[in-house]
């Protein structure tokens, strides 16, 4: 192991792997800056260059592109809510309003610092731990994946106000019924497409969270009268605002970009979860966690909140690269794209990569490391820069939003009909957000929809149509006993306060 490292810290650190790392980063931040266009795009764009590099060369460079996506798709979360890729959906539920309140510089520090530190303990990790983890991956069922995706929903409230955690539910379900919606991968029947044959691939994530993010947002403010309140508010996020972060803000950051990069970690391991269940495992994760007044800020400009999705998505990105290269199995569309150009370059992955090509499998995981240099002595500078899109009057600024995301969603599938509907999706989330109904547990369910049904199906016919495999195994039945516990803690909290508030009472009395 420790001859294949160094076989791969001498390739990695050849000039011209070196160059790709840096043209990967810069090429990444930069298509990730740009909402609809994630990793999968930048990727794809980057293939017919990688033909005619060597294979370490060419994998060191779709690996600098696709976390370098990760980390500029953050920046349009921040500063305009419109995500550049579905793993930075959770970034602007508290990246935003931090935007908002005229902290945008700092809001994109710490996404950088928070990237950053993610992907570095990511990196070490995989350095250490590939072989051993392919392994504990390989061990994972069906049964136990089904319970890991209902902690997820079950971590639901964490995305709910006070006392509107009922209407959370109520909208994960609703994202839940849309991932039902075209044909039924296990026996090929269409589902509620009411015979239009455009909704036979049901809806794309892209689509739906740039209608109820970006398109929503957009349509709301120009719905919003341009008041002298909107001026003050337009004016308050045009200023960069302090990017240094003080030491009570480390303080609170640094256990929770820590924790987050763990579970990031761990979550790309698992193949199909990727970044963004890890983004909003993690998000759920630091709101149970945070003390009362802190979880209260969430949503509103929590400095927990924008960490712990930045730390854990970059975190997986290289988590992924777990089961790609030691099992051949992609944990991502970004990844299944990266094994497509592997086998291209006669590399089949798998349990002997490491031993039959240890340059390729030690340098890619290497210059991941180096990668992350990259991208914070990229980035920071250039923050005061790229803040200057604040300064754009809402005139300009709406319409620019609206076209990138028409253009983003039109450029997945070319169908206009996927224009059509994401208008329709974004009329039905300003009502829904008019009645105060959180938006992203839609998504989460949605998200989470397909995978548990696949899921649900493998379990169902390996116990012949019993729902005892949910205690069966202990993996799966302590996934189970976390879900039930989460389910229930908005309850508990509700009686645990009433008999705190009746304590209280009777001591007065």
């Amino acid at each position: 192991m420790l001859d294949g490292i160094l076989q791969g810290l001498s390739t990695a650190v050849l000039p011209m792997n070196l160059m790709m790392v840096v043209v990967g980063c810069f090429v990444g931040t930069f298509i990730g800056m740009l909402p609809g266009l994630g990793p999968i795009s930048a990727i794809a764009l980057m293939i017919p260059i990688t033909y005619g590099l060597e294979p370490s060369s060419g994998l060191i460079l779709m690996a600098g592109v696709y976390y370098g996506a990760i980390f500029g798709g953050s920046t349009s979360s921040i500063l305009i809510n419109a995500p550049g890729c579905s793993s930075t959906v959770v970034t602007a539920f508290d990246g935003y309003p931090m935007a908002q309140k005229g902290q945008a510089g700092k809001a994109l520090a710490l996404a950088a610092y928070s990237s950053f530190t993610g992907g570095t303990l990511s990196a070490i990790m995989l350095l250490f731990a590939a072989p051993a983890l392919a392994t504990v991956s390989l061990s994972f069922q069906s049964a136990d994946y089904f319970a890991l995706m209902l902690v997820g929903l079950s971590a639901v409230a964490a995305f709910a106000g006070k006392g509107q955690v009922l209407k959370a539910w109520m909208m994960t379900v609703l994202g839940l019924m849309l991932s039902t919606v075209g044909i039924d991968k296990g026996i090929g029947v269409e589902r509620f497409t009411f015979g239009l044959t455009d909704l036979m691939d049901g809806f794309s994530f892209l689509m739906l969270a740039m209608a109820t993010f970006a398109l929503g947002e957009t349509l709301m403010g120009i719905l919003k009268p341009d008041t002298d309140s909107s001026q003050t508010e337009t004016q308050k996020m045009s200023e960069l605002g302090s990017m240094k972060i003080n030491k009570e803000e480390f303080k609170e950051a640094a256990p929770v970009a820590i924790r987050s990069s763990i579970l990031g970690f761990f979550t790309g391991v698992l193949p199909g979860a990727g970044a963004t269940i890890a983004a909003f495992l993690s998000y759920g994760m630091e709101r149970n966690l945070a003390p009362k007044e802190k979880r209260d800020l969430f949503g509103h400009g929590s400095l927990r909140g924008l960490v712990a999705p930045e730390s854990a998505n970059n975190a997986s990105s290289s988590g992924s690269f777990v089961p790609l290269l030691t099992l051949g199995i992609p944990g991502s569309g970004t990844t299944a794209i990266m094994l497509g150009a592997l086998i291209a370059y006669g590399i089949q992955p798998g349990p002997r990569l490491f031993v039959e090509h240890p340059d390729v499998f030690w340098s890619v995981i290497i210059s991941m490391y180096f990668g992350n240099i990259v991208l914070i002595i990229l980035n920071l500078p250039l923050i005061p820069y790229i803040s200057r899109l604040l300064a754009v009057p809402r005139t300009v600024l709406l319409p620019m939003i609206l076209f990138f995301s028409i253009t983003g969603v039109y450029l997945v599938s070319f169908n206009t009909m996927d224009v059509f509907i994401m208008i329709l999706i974004a009329i039905g989330a300003i009502l829904l957000r008019l009645a105060n109904f959180p938006l992203a547990p839609l998504l989460l369910g949605f998200i989470l929809g397909g995978l548990m049904e696949e899921n649900l199906r493998r379990a169902l016919m390996i116990s012949d149509g019993e729902l005892s495999f949910l205690w069966e195994r202990p993996i799966t039945f302590t996934f189970t006993s976390l879900a039930v516990l989460l389910l229930i803690s908005p309850l508990l909290s509700l009686v645990f306060s009433h008999l705190k508030t009746r304590k209280a009472s009777l001591r007065h009395s």
